[in-house]
């Protein structure tokens, strides 16, 4: 028990530094870890949401597929974002989009599994009732299901009742018994969940009400996963090369020019003159661009393993070097995150640690993990209201922007030309 305990502290330690995942951290700590198994369903982890849990839902049938191919059969790396500011709670929260179309979870599914050759149903209940119905019906038929359920409402997450309807991320429900769903949440152990929980978690956002998308059996060949490589790439290239400062990598260009211009409406120095909730915003930044985080980092190397593996499908030598630019890129996006949440600053570093600490215990505990989570999201919460108050305090604001905004438009060119030489 106690070298378990000591084991989770320094993986904690080592999230809370680098801003690792949980699986890495862990394998840097202990080395490989023995796959985890719940009754007939094997754990396979994962590193993002979306293409973690069509994995794992292939992988479960026996498919040969790798996260990196079903992640560029999507169509790789996106870019985005949004700045949100809350008028009921007076908060301020950054969201950065990493994936192709990662504003579109239908539409990305679509295309994902339509290139993979994966045979799929796609189901909106609109009541709640029939909604249950159909995802009980599917699961005792031994079909698991991708879902996206409200991450407040599930509750694991230990995310506050101002985030209530906020949104959250696909997962896979695999089983369940007469009271409980199980999920997988990239985890190594089961989420278990009760079913009315789940329920109202399903039907909280209008825009994806009880979405579930049932995976059939795949017949997943080398030529059709080399097609499938092949279509993303283009896919890539087609929408990163598009002009859309929302939805493309100009995007990056225009947030580094609104954290340093005094004239628009939202730019930095003006939303936050008055520097409230500007620690929620930098937090935002470290766990949107790495993989601590629960969206799973800036998917630049993630993207990088894709390409190592499409070079070899598609006899494409240069697609490894396109690997490699795209791994430097990742380390940019990870100094970025560290400028705007540095260790150094004690209020930081316990952020850091805390919101470490609620990863860690959802990945490698599951459910057993809540009591734990559930701890540090109460000291994280404390904490980040009085770095808020903190920051509010800052003199000058200038300088931390700038830093931002100059690498910001670092990362941009960086993503512009590698992307012009994948082209």
């Amino acid at each position: 028990m106690t070298s378990k305990k000591q084991l989770k502290a320094r993986v904690r330690a080592r999230m809370a530094k680098t801003g690792e995942s949980y699986t890495t951290a862990r394998l840097h700590v202990a080395g490989n870890a023995g796959a985890a198994s719940d009754g007939g369903w094997r754990f396979t982890g994962g590193r993002h949401p979306s293409t973690a849990a069509i994995t794992s839902v292939l992988v479960n049938q026996g498919a040969a597929v790798s996260e990196p191919l079903v992640f560029l059969a999507g169509g790789g790396i996106g870019a985005g974002y949004i700045l949100w500011e809350f008028q009921h709670d007076q908060s301020r929260h950054v969201v950065l989009g990493f994936r192709n179309q990662w504003q579109y979870h239908d539409r990305w599914m679509a295309k994902t599994l339509t290139r993979l050759g994966v045979p799929y149903e796609e189901h909106r209940t609109s009541g709640l009732r029939a909604a249950s119905d159909r995802l009980a019906a599917e699961l005792d038929a031994g079909r698991p299901c991708v879902i996206l359920p409200d991450r407040y409402h599930t509750g694991y997450w230990q995310v506050p009742a101002l985030l209530d309807g906020h949104g959250g991320h696909p997962v896979v429900a695999y089983r369940r018994d007469e009271d409980d769903v199980y999920l997988d949440d990239r985890g190594q152990a089961p989420i278990r969940l009760p079913r009315e929980r789940i329920d109202a978690a399903r039907a909280r956002v209008g825009s994806y009400k009880n979405v579930t998308h049932v995976l059939g059996e795949a017949k997943l060949t080398e030529a059709a996963l080399a097609e499938a490589a092949q279509e993303g790439l283009r896919d890539c290239v087609a929408h990163l090369s598009a002009a859309s400062d929302s939805f493309s990598l100009p995007a990056w260009r225009k947030w580094a020019r609104l954290l340093v211009d005094t004239r628009n409406a939202k730019a930095w120095p003006k939303v936050f003159a008055d520097q409230r909730s500007l620690a929620d915003a930098l937090l935002s930044i470290w766990e949107g661009a790495e993989p601590v985080g629960i969206d799973g980092g800036n998917l630049r190397d993630l993207f990088a393993d894709a390409l190592d593996e499409a070079a070899v499908l598609l006899d494409r030598p240069s697609l490894a070097e396109s690997a490699g630019r795209f791994r430097e890129i990742q380390a940019l996006w990870h100094e970025l995150a560290e400028s705007a949440l540095p260790s150094e600053v004690p209020e930081f570093a316990r952020i850091r640690e805390l919101t470490a600490a609620i990863k860690e215990s959802v990945m490698a505990d599951g459910t057993a993990g809540g009591p734990q989570a559930a701890q540090a999201a109460e000291e994280l919460w404390v904490a980040r209201a009085a770095a808020n108050d903190s920051l509010a305090t800052l003199a000058d604001t200038g300088p931390l922007f700038a830093g931002l905004s100059s690498r910001l438009s670092a990362i941009y060119e960086a993503e512009r030309t590698a992307v012009a030489q994948l082209a």
